[in-house]
């Protein structure tokens, strides 16, 4: 890399390019006395590379701007080349809705301002021009309400580029800058306070109805606004490194920033309904989400007592770092153990970091991501870090019942994969008690799930080590993960007989004997005397058997042997069957089990009806609140449907783009055919039409090939689309046949509307009598050396040991909350089928809080609720 670059890149940083410095005004003056020696041989790369770096090290934005304002004094042209590029940028950015981009962009702005780089009123020419937009948005007649979460983003970046420039601002327009904060303060009195329901990590927090005192996230920003104006805009988390070059830059030339445009809002749907403008509400968050939903999991006691700014600007770096250098997990968590304030933050890290993992719909990156970004920050800060994420692991598990069913999985999968990069080491004597608890207590859960997952990172008697010194949570490991082969040993007189077929069905596969073969063999030996069931049996668990080595193993025997699978499951009766026989070959190993049904759903050998059906069968309906187990392969099969409607649309917008290089092709050898055919040439000395017969012919051959080309995209594309339609329909159908499953189960089980319209009314339903006696259990046995509780722990203030939700509720809310997460998860595609939805499955008898459920998943008001 040219040196340059990498002071450019490095700047504010402990790097050697800058020598035993760290002081940030020396790195400036280095970096400007480099750049300004090489934009005599490559302006337009410093140009690009510098606006670059503004927009994806944003943490480094000020020291940026006031480089930039150092070169505005000795050249001014390239200077405003920069300004141009950024504002082309910027309205770019706000034609396609790329929202990280506008935001730092206007930060950007706002450091080139304090640098005397751009006109203060330029700014506020786009903050006003923004608010505009918002306004107007917003207006219930002449604007579309729906498209809230578009004025909402705009005016979040107003007010997050006031902690940047608005002491300069204030002292230089302040009747400008006063305009913007009255129109902020207007807007926010005109816009529709926004709700968190169906996003909310807790549970408890979409049914808790919002006092008037309560701000949302907006509100909340402009609250922080106010606090930071009163205190005359002094922060310390905003380094201000101009300072240092006031007296220089106020020489420099400010230049004007060209005018920009928001976009239009989308017309209004042609029928007004609350189906189709919620559709638009959703489409429209999709594109201006909320960027940060704060957790608040720790006490404040432990938090970092910060203002509210510092507190707002340190999540934005945060934030930043972890979107822009998601590809170098060791640079990201340096970056974020090693941002540019004076204070102590390790909390406000953790806090926001999980609030990523546990994001909802879905977090902006894989849930992987972060676990090693953790990972790498415990490495990076080992005094500090760890035990602030054993602090926010105690603080989740405490709230664990009132967690998110999706954010719970999560959890899960993240806590099991971090212990597995530190030796599965846990106290895991702390939580000892949930063997007290109920079986379906979500505690006690939680712990047995992590444990079947760490086994599956690691080995069983590895993991039962790591427990040694709580023992008798041995009683929560899943079972050895060892094949349930029914025709291992001989028993019955029956079971001799399926045991021989078994040994003879080994030996014709040990034979290389084709599927054709073993086809006529089931269909002239065995269905006629065993009949389907016993067949079935036989040649499942027996395939099975063979590919259980390993994962290649099993898609070997699929690959040979899948169409005798076929050919005996050939309606979704058989298909159910199929997989009862998978689910009891690998009872012991839910992972292999949820694999084996996975792959033979790839090979079309199971349809997503056959494995909802089954999900929705009797005996896994029973497992629904005390094990992930049926979840995990609904979640697979709902995933994969969902995967080949994705990969279609993607396959057919790239043929899209052929057609358009392919007609272009097309176009231009007919062209120069047709030129050539027109051409006037001499031959034997005699004027003739046309050019030299071999390259003509050369021409129209390259003229017919294009077009069979364009042709062959063409039916390409007509091919993926009638595939597209035909997955869709299959969607469709599949959460049809979901939705109803779940109405079914939930309706037998729920109590009556009459009694019970909210989950904390189902909570407390069987409190009183599953309470216990309180003077008995609080009891404790202490140890005298470290005074911590033997036995019965306390557990935020009530005795860990009572669990005051019955069986059936807890099925309830379990349900329940599976309910709405897949129905938040996969809303993209639910909306446009809502009316047939209503129609079939919310009809208006169906309980409240299967309605509710649904609902709130899909972000659409409940109304009466």
């Amino acid at each position: 890399m040219s040196s340059w670059k990498s002071l450019l890149l490095r700047i504010g940083e402990k790097s050697p390019d800058y020598g035993t410095s760290s002081d940030p005004k020396e790195h400036i003056e280095t970096c400007f006395g480099v750049l300004r020696r090489e934009l005599e041989h490559s302006p337009n790369e410093v140009s690009q590379f510098l606006l670059q770096c503004a927009e994806q090290l944003p943490h480094k934005t000020s020291l940026y701007g006031t480089v930039i304002g150092l070169l505005n004094l000795e050249n001014e042209e390239f200077v405003r080349k920069v300004v141009e590029n950024t504002q082309s940028n910027f309205q770019e950015a706000l034609d396609s809705g790329n929202c990280n981009r506008i935001r730092l962009l206007m930060r950007f702005l706002t450091v080139m301002m304090c640098s005397k780089v751009i006109h203060p009123s330029s700014l506020v020419v786009v903050f006003e021009t923004l608010l505009s937009s918002a306004a107007t948005t917003v207006d219930e007649e002449k604007g579309n309400p729906s498209w809230q979460s578009r004025a909402d983003f705009y005016v979040t970046c107003i007010l997050s580029c006031l902690p940047w420039g608005g002491a300069e601002l204030i002292e230089q327009v302040p009747e400008e800058i006063e305009r913007v904060m009255v129109g902020v303060e207007a807007y926010l009195s005109i816009r529709k306070r926004v709700s968190d329901t169906g996003l909310s990590a807790f549970e408890d927090d979409d049914e808790n109805v919002r006092e008037p005192n309560d701000k949302d996230f907006l509100e909340d920003l402009w609250g922080r606004i106010q606090v930071l104006s009163s205190n005359g805009w002094k922060l310390d988390s905003v380094p201000r490194p101009h300072l240092s070059f006031e007296a220089q830059l106020v020489a420099g030339r400010s230049h004007e920033f060209g005018p920009i445009s928001c976009p239009d809002q989308p017309d209004l749907p042609s029928t007004i309904s609350s189906i189709t403008c919620g559709k638009q509400k959703h489409d429209a968050e999709l594109i201006y989400p909320q960027r940060i939903r704060r957790l608040n999991i720790f006490p404040a006691s432990k938090t970092e007592d910060l203002q509210p700014m510092d507190r707002f600007i340190v999540e934005e770096y945060l934030l930043d770092v972890l979107f822009f250098l998601n590809g170098c997990r060791k640079e990201c968590a340096s970056y974020m153990a090693g941002l540019p304030v004076p204070f102590r933050y390790e909390y406000l890290m953790a806090e926001t970091i999980f609030s990523q993992l546990l994001m909802l719909p879905q977090p902006p990156f894989r849930p992987t991501y972060y676990t090693l970004v953790i990972i790498d920050l415990c490495k990076a800060l080992p005094g500090a870090f760890p035990a602030v994420v054993a602090g926010a692991v105690r603080a989740l598990f405490e709230k664990i019942a009132d967690l998110d069913m999706e954010c719970r999985t999560r959890l899960i999968l993240w806590f099991s994969h971090h212990l597995s990069n530190f030796q599965f080491i846990w106290p895991w004597e702390e939580w000892a008690y949930v063997l007290d608890l109920p079986k379906w207590a979500p505690q006690r859960v939680f712990v047995q799930e992590v444990l079947e997952r760490e086994v599956r990172l690691s080995y069983w008697d590895k993991v039962k080590q790591s427990i040694e010194n709580a023992p008798g949570l041995a009683e929560l490991l899943p079972p050895k993960g060892a094949p349930n082969f029914k025709f291992s040993v001989e028993e019955t007189s029956e079971g001799n007989g399926q045991h021989a077929l078994s040994v003879d069905l080994r030996t014709m596969v040990k034979a290389r004997a084709s599927a054709r073969e073993m086809i006529v063999w089931i269909e002239e030996s065995v269905f006629p005397v065993h009949g389907m069931e016993g067949t079935l049996n036989v040649v499942v668990q027996t395939l099975l058997d063979i590919g259980s080595k390993s994962f290649t193993h099993l898609i070997t025997v699929l690959e040979r042997y899948g169409q005798v699978i076929a050919k005996l499951c050939g309606d979704q009766d058989k298909q159910v069957m199929l997989i009862t026989e998978i689910d009891s070959y690998w009872r012991n190993n839910s992972q292999m089990s949820a694999v084996a049904i996975d792959r033979m759903m790839g090979y079309r050998l199971l349809s997503n009806l056959a494995i909802v059906r089954w999900v929705f069968s009797p005996a896994n309906i029973e497992q629904f609140h005390l094990s992930d187990r049926p979840w995990e392969i609904l979640r697979n099969t709902v995933s994969k449907t969902y995967n080949r409607v994705c990969d279609l649309r993607k396959e057919i917008l790239s043929l899209k783009k052929s057609i358009v290089s392919a007609e272009e092709a097309a176009a231009t050898a007919k062209a120069e055919l047709v030129a050539a055919e027109s051409k006037l040439s001499l031959m034997d000395g005699e004027p003739v039409l046309g050019e030299n017969p071999v390259r003509l012919k050369r021409l129209k051959s390259y003229a017919e090939k294009a077009k069979e080309e364009e042709l062959s995209v063409r039916e390409s594309l007509e091919a993926k689309e009638a595939l597209l339609a035909r997955a869709l329909d299959e969607f469709e159908a599949l959460f049809l046949s979901l939705y109803k499953n779940f109405l079914n189960v939930l309706t037998e089980r729920l109590p009556s509307a009459s009694t019970c319209v909210t989950l904390q009314g189902l909570k407390s339903i069987h409190a009183d009598s599953m309470a216990v006696d309180v003077e008995e259990s609080s009891a404790m046995e202490v140890d005298d050396e470290n005074g911590r509780p033997k036995k019965s722990q306390l557990n935020g203030g009530r005795m860990s040991s009572v669990y005051n939700v019955g069986e059936k509720e807890q099925w309830c809310l379990s349900t329940l909350g599976y309910l709405k997460a897949f129905s938040r998860q996969y809303a993209s595609e639910i909306w446009p089928h809502m009316e047939k939805l209503d129609a079939e499955v919310l009809t208006e008898d169906v309980h409240p809080l299967i309605r509710k459920a649904v609902y709130c998943g899909l972000r659409r008001p409940v109304d009466g609720l």
